[in-house]
């Protein structure tokens, strides 16, 4: 062989193992299993948002805690869009199966309803652990336009990893919210509209 073949191929052999593994884009999702609480659909319309989330897990890469004092961010397992929206995007179609009803988002796509109950999701606790559990404490209000006393409720969920992968991770956080939107659901269910 002639040295620049040689040369060449010596060189892409060694570009091809510096290379970086593909990143792997994901988002939360409502839980498809969940039925209706109640037998007739709410007609009042439901607005999800705002939501917070803990600053350590507002960010692109899913964070994960390795011990009691360690977390990694993964560079190739990255959150599809901001964790903040992709969680109301979740509840909101929690909501809508939960409810019955096709009038539920997410606040970034609906329009201000003096009707609507505003859902207001303060996560204080996101934590991932691959191969083990997630766990969601996530403080909530519910409350109608113009209205100050509001529906308050706080869920503490831990969801089991049920594989090693970056899905089985998040496929248990996407179940943990579905029991967020549980206590939701029934804190609306249980006070007639308007």
């Amino acid at each position: 062989m002639r040295p620049a073949l040689v040369s060449f191929l010596l060189v892409t052999a060694m570009l091809a193992g510096c290379s970086s593994p593909p990143a792997s884009f994901y988002h939360l999702s409502a839980d498809p299993s969940l039925t209706a609480a109640t037998t007739r659909a709410s007609s009042q319309p439901v607005i999800v948002g705002p939501v917070t989330v803990p600053d350590l897990v507002d960010r692109p890469q899913i964070v994960t805690r390795s011990t009691n004092n360690q977390v990694a961010f993964n560079e190739y397992a990255r959150w599809g869009e901001p964790l903040k929206s992709s969680i109301a995007d979740a509840i909101a179609g929690d909501l809508a199966l939960l409810l019955g009803s096709d009038r539920v988002a997410p606040a970034s796509r609906s329009i201000a309803d003096a009707q609507a109950w505003r859902v207001r999701v303060d996560i204080q606790q996101f934590e991932s652990v691959p191969g083990d559990a997630v766990a969601i404490d996530a403080q909530w209000s519910v409350r109608r336009f113009g209205d100050d006393n509001a529906l308050t409720g706080r869920s503490l969920v831990r969801e089991p990893v049920t594989g090693s992968d970056w899905d089985a991770l998040v496929a248990a956080h996407s179940r943990a919210l579905a029991s967020v939107s549980r206590d939701i659901a029934n804190a609306i269910a249980r006070n007639p509209s308007p």
